[in-house]
Parts: structure tokens; sequence; C-alpha cells
């Protein structure tokens, strides 16, 4: 069953006040080999073992084709500016278009798993992309940036999301991180404008108990403000919800206005904590949110359906 508990977050021990940098830009290849190691310590005596461990070995393939691939086109943050207005995301996902970099992620990922072992969906999908030539690959990567993958294309919206968290992340560890600002009033990630996978309460040095938004796309972990609602910004009804017997760690904050909710990791007690391994490996909580009337407001390419 669930617990529902009032906000009970830590102060910031007195001498280390919190100034925290609004936006952290990733390192690809240290996230990647990050959340590779999650997830294989997750797989250990865990109920979803072999998918978590066939996701590790993703991550891990992510991080060396990171340290590999040629670093994708930046557009200028000033050419962005002019075209869409300020406090716009440079590399906004709905209106990005796929490039050489990009399909040679896609055909460089494909490669490296053709002889890992995985679940026989996500294997029907490899010979599937496998199959793809050029312009329908980069039309598929298209549909995976701007629509929700359909029913029958969720193994193939999840492997080319793979490719596309090298290519993201990559342009994200080439932004000026002093130049970024919130867009969607702080909802959406301000490099690529994907909505939260999570947040954490981390533990770091001038930002200790303060919430960072993650994105799963790109990376990018950025500033926002406590009991507020990481999905439509309201500060009401705002409710936490975990598994009785639980660490603690991982809760599901819930908001009454839209009546969804997101998970909220408590880095700052469990450092090895990961938004997107956690995320994956804490599906049980996702289903006690569903039996209480909640939808689950973020997106995980190796969590759809749910």
């Amino acid at each position: 069953m669930t617990r529902k508990a009032p906000y009970s977050g830590e102060p910031t021990p007195i001498g280390e006040f919190a100034e925290p940098s609004f936006v952290r830009l990733p390192d690809p290849a240290v996230l990647f080999r990050a959340r590779a190691a999650r997830f294989d310590a997750l797989a250990q005596a865990h109920t979803l073992a072999p998918y978590l461990t066939f996701l590790g070995t993703l991550s891990a393939i992510q991080a060396r084709l990171a340290e590999s691939l040629p670093v994708p086109a930046i557009p200028p943050l000033e050419d962005v500016e002019g075209a869409y207005g300020p406090a716009q995301a440079p590399v906004e996902r709905t209106r990005y278009a796929p490039d050489e970099v990009a399909l040679a992620s896609v055909e460089a990922l494909l490669a490296a798993l053709a002889d890992v072992a995985m679940p026989e969906a996500a294997r029907q999908a490899l010979s599937r992309l496998a199959a793809m030539g050029a312009a329908e690959r980069a039309a598929a990567l298209v549909r995976v940036l701007e629509e929700p993958a359909p029913s029958e294309a969720l193994a193939e919206h999840s492997l080319l999301s793979g490719a596309l968290q090298i290519v993201f992340a990559k342009m994200a560890a080439g932004m000026d991180a002093d130049r970024l600002q919130p867009v969607a009033e702080g909802t959406a990630c301000p490099v690529c404008s994907s909505p939260p996978l999570a947040s954490l309460i981390v533990g770091w040095p001038g930002a200790r108990n303060t919430r960072y938004c993650a994105c799963g796309l790109c990376g990018t972990a950025w500033n926002y403000v406590r009991i507020k609602c990481t999905l439509c910004g309201s500060t009401k009804g705002i409710a936490y919800h975990g598994i009785d017997g639980d660490a603690g760690t991982i809760k599901a904050e819930s908001c009454e206005s839209c009546r969804r909710y997101i998970k909220i990791l408590y880095q700052q007690k469990d450092p090895a904590l990961e938004p997107l391994a956690d995320d994956v490996a804490s599906l049980g909580l996702d289903l006690l949110m569903r039996e209480i009337g909640f939808a689950r407001g973020a997106v995980n390419p190796f969590l759809l359906g749910y």
C-alpha cells in the first residue's frame, strides 16, 4: 500500500547556505557509465533482473559510443533567440532535424547490439530497424521526438531513443550553461524542452537539499523549487507517496491540479540513485499510483506503456 506524507524536507545545515546553479550539463560518457553501473546494481535479486541487465548493457554501449562518435552540430544560441525569441531551448526536440551524426549514432548502436542478449520484442525491433534505409530511419527519429510511441512500435521507439540520448547528451555538453534560461516556467528542459523524467533532492556542494529536475533525453539537470508540480507548475494539493517498508528514497510527487505524478529521488540520502535507472526499477510505485487514480507524468523510453 502507499503512504501519503506531508513535506518533511531537511534544512540546510548552518554555514552551508545553498546557492545552487540553475543548470548542470552532462558529461555524456560519465552519464551513461553511471547509468550502466546503476542498472547492474539494481538487477541483483530484482524481479525485472533480465530487463535491467539488458538496459545496463545498452547504457555501457552508449557510454562507449558517446566517446567515439562525432560531436553533433549545435545551433548558436543567438540564432535560436532570433528565430524563436528568448528563453527558448537551443535544441528543441520537436524542431530537431536528424543529421548524419544522428544516423551514424543509430547505425553504431544497432551494430553494437547485434550480439547482445535482449528481450524478443527488442530483437525483432532491432531487425526491423536494421532493414530500414537512411530516409526511413530519419523519419522514425523525428516521430520519436514529436509523437507518443504507438503500441505496435514501442520497442523500436525505445532503441531509437537510445541513439537520440547519445546525440542530445553530446549537444547538451557543448552548451554554455551560464546562458541557458528556464523554459516553460521551468517545467521543461532548458536544453531540449523535454519534460522532466524525475526530480532529485541533491547533496551537491552549494546545493544541498535543493531540487533538480532531470531530463531523460539529454541528461541535463535544472534547478526547480520544491513543493511545486514539475509538470503543471501548481503549488496546490502536492503530496508524496511511497511504498511501505522501503528505504524511503524514492517517492511519487502527486498533484491534485493535473492529477499526475512524477517520481522524486532523495539522492542526498542515497547518492547512487540515478533518475532513469531507478525510475525503471521502481515500477511497483507506478502501479500503486495508478491504483489510486493518478496518471504517470514522466516519459521514460524504457518504460513505454506505463
